[in-house]
């Protein structure tokens, strides 16, 4: 006995663990949401490009588009040109759109337009880079002020990435004169980098420039330049003016390098402006999204790989159990008496067609009527099987008949009584009239309103839309009902009813 509760109770935290597991992986690491009315932000950004052509010049524009390789996948890409070819090709990691045309003639304006959200899949394809690289050769008075620089940067870091945020921080103390001789009087961001690339060079650290885009909505944008290095494993980021490791949520990657954002073959005077807003959409529906668009098919073996109309089907299967488990606590815990376990939850499926109180109207209805009928067949001394079928015939005939007198009347709500169970109807009816029988109508009356108010129950919290999306977006939560239903069989305890029953023995006892 004591090897089998051991067992048991093995089982029932292997169940509670597997679920609890499999959840908190689709919520912390897929990102699934846990409403159904969550939303996440949709961003819509373009960059409009306008230049002037020269006037009989071939003319070939190329700019820097998002590699999409971070935190971000596209939803939608469009560019838009008035008679220019388009061509999209990878650079070094980068990507970058090209638009020719064999002549334009005055001010001229294109578009570059991109719908994208948060990377919803756990398969984040991490690109990785350098960890050595030569030293760039610099000679004379510059050399020289770099390498005093460098020297106060090993002995106050650790690592790699204080290694470089101390020596961001140094080149941008503008009092050093080692900083302000290879500053040369220039002391912006782009500059600033440019030295902190050359003195990390020397310890054979690889930087690259990274300029980045951030995601504000109604607002006017300009590439903003981030220094990053890969330590082995991830990338570190780095603000140039601060030393600040850490590349902020809502930047999106642009593009890496030195190279200008657009450069224009053919014409002059080219400018890009970035425009952006962002809208919401609901979180399930763009988790879908993002899944079509990418190669993740994280969902396609989610319950939502299924057929809209098997999904629908679904949705009241996974909700089955959970009536299940309310028809077990309210007998086993509470002590309420109904006819079985799964008839009140047939009931109560019954019920979200035919709506609950004009449900519980037609099943008392036809409960009563055909109690009469299986009273009155008694008295012919049918069997059992005769005596079923008569009775399921009669429930047929009483459900066809109330359709129709509900449609004369106008009661549309009346034909949904054909999705009551027949058969369940039936055996209903036999085992009221058995119980009548045997233990009397009062218990039997107990009994049927039993059943009646644990279908209600198990109806209202079946029909609650939060948990029936919870539980069919994690169906793994139905492994830890398992494992309480399992619980809750070893339970040899006194139910809530029975203390009441009992309550007259524990005051003569005291």
């Amino acid at each position: 006995m004591r090897s089998l509760t051991l067992h048991l109770k093995m089982l029932i935290a292997i169940l509670v663990v597997l679920g609890l597991s499999v959840t908190a992986y689709q919520i912390f690491v897929l990102g699934i949401p846990v409403t159904e009315d969550a939303t996440d932000d949709l961003w819509n950004i373009d960059a409009k490009v306008e230049f002037v052509p020269n006037a009989k010049d071939p003319v070939k524009i190329q700019m820097f588009v998002p590699p999409l390789s971070r935190d971000y996948v596209s939803l939608n890409e469009s560019f838009i040109s008035n008679n220019y070819g388009v061509a999209v090709n990878r650079i070094d990691g980068n990507r970058k759109v090209t638009w020719s045309a064999r002549r334009a003639k005055g001010n001229q304006t294109l578009y570059y337009r991109l719908v994208l959200t948060k990377r919803y899949s756990a398969d984040k394809t991490k690109v990785k880079g350098p960890t050595f690289r030569d030293s760039i050769a610099i000679e004379g008075p510059e050399k020289i002020a770099a390498e005093a620089l460098l020297a106060p940067i090993r002995q106050h870091s650790a690592d790699v990435e204080t290694f470089i945020s101390e020596a961001i921080k140094r080149v941008n103390n503008l009092n050093d004169d080692n900083v302000k001789l290879l500053l040369a009087g220039d002391p912006s961001s782009s500059n600033k980098a440019r030295i902190v690339e050359l003195v990390l060079s020397i310890a054979h650290v690889p930087v690259e420039k990274v300029h980045t885009i951030r995601l504000v909505a109604d607002q006017p944008q300009t590439p903003e330049l981030w220094l990053r290095s890969f330590n082995g494993t991830d990338w570190l980021y780095f603000n140039p003016d601060t030393g600040e490791q850490g590349l902020p949520t809502d930047r999106l990657l642009w593009w890496t390098g030195d190279e200008n954002l657009i450069t224009v073959d053919g014409g002059k005077k080219a400018t890009v402006t970035f425009s952006m807003n962002n809208s919401e959409m609901n979180a399930i529906r763009l988790a879908k999204l993002t899944d079509e668009n990418t190669d993740a098919n994280f969902l396609e073996y989610s319950l939502y790989g299924l057929p809209l109309q098997t999904q629908q089907t679904f949705m009241i299967m996974v909700m089955i159990p959970i009536g299940v488990l309310v028809i077990l606590v309210l007998r086993n815990l509470i002590g309420l008496q109904t006819l079985g376990t799964f008839t009140p939850v047939l009931i109560a499926l019954a019920f979200r067609e035919t709506q609950l109180g004009f449900g519980i109207v037609l099943f008392t209805v036809i409960t009563a009527l055909g109690l009469s009928l299986r009273s009155y067949l008694e008295h012919l001394k049918l069997q059992m099987l005769p005596r079923l079928s008569v009775v399921l015939t009669f429930v047929v005939v009483l459900i066809a008949a109330i359709s129709l007198f509900s449609h004369k009347l106008g009661l549309e709500r009346g034909l949904s009584v054909a999705l009551f169970p027949m058969v369940i109807l039936t055996m209903t009816i036999e085992r009221l009239s058995i119980t009548w029988e045997e233990r009397g109508g009062g218990h039997a009356m107990k009994v049927a309103i039993g059943t009646l108010f644990a279908a209600s129950l198990a109806h209202l919290i079946m029909s609650v839309p939060e948990l029936v999306y919870f539980v069919f977006t994690f169906p793994a939560i139905l492994l830890i009902l398992v494992g309480f239903m399992l619980a809750m069989g070893r339970y040899r305890g006194y139910r809530l009813t029975e203390l009441v029953r009992f309550k007259a023995f524990l005051k003569a006892d005291s």
